[in-house]
């Protein structure tokens, strides 16, 4: 199971740098295709930090996720370290680097309103929840 997460990282890693490289501003086909893998990536990225759960032994903690065409991220990714945090971080970190490329290439808008970070993280059922 690791070993084919791996390879799908790998995968998703090597057409992050493809696309970044590749996108043409205002190539309709080009922003839709981007476009359609970033939400097919964003699923995959909270799927796997909802696979993740809290108890004594595993701390709860949350990433800036996303990036907005004004700045800043979307929201904030809420995860414990029952998961493979590193493997994690990395991909929101290229997700939200192929994001701003995509903003930037492809005219994205978005509203200006700044996303602020949770002030706690509890765990609740298991789960980590964000405090704002």
């Amino acid at each position: 199971m690791k070993k084919l997460v791996l390879k799908i990282f790998a995968i998703h890693i090597l057409f992050v740098l493809v696309v970044a490289c590749t996108i043409e501003e205002d190539n309709p086909a080009d922003c839709q295709s981007t476009y359609e893998y970033l939400q097919d990536l964003k699923i995959l990225i909270e799927d796997q930090a909802a696979e993740s759960i809290c108890t004594e032994g595993f701390e709860c903690r949350s990433i800036a996720f996303g990036s907005k065409p004004c700045g800043g991220p979307w929201s904030y990714l809420v995860y414990s370290t029952s998961i493979d945090t590193l493997d994690l971080v990395d991909r929101v970190n290229d997700y939200n680097e192929l994001e701003m490329t995509f903003n930037i290439n492809c005219g994205a808008i978005s509203d200006c309103a700044v996303v602020n970070p949770p002030t706690s993280l509890m765990c609740e059922n298991n789960q980590c929840i964000a405090i704002y």
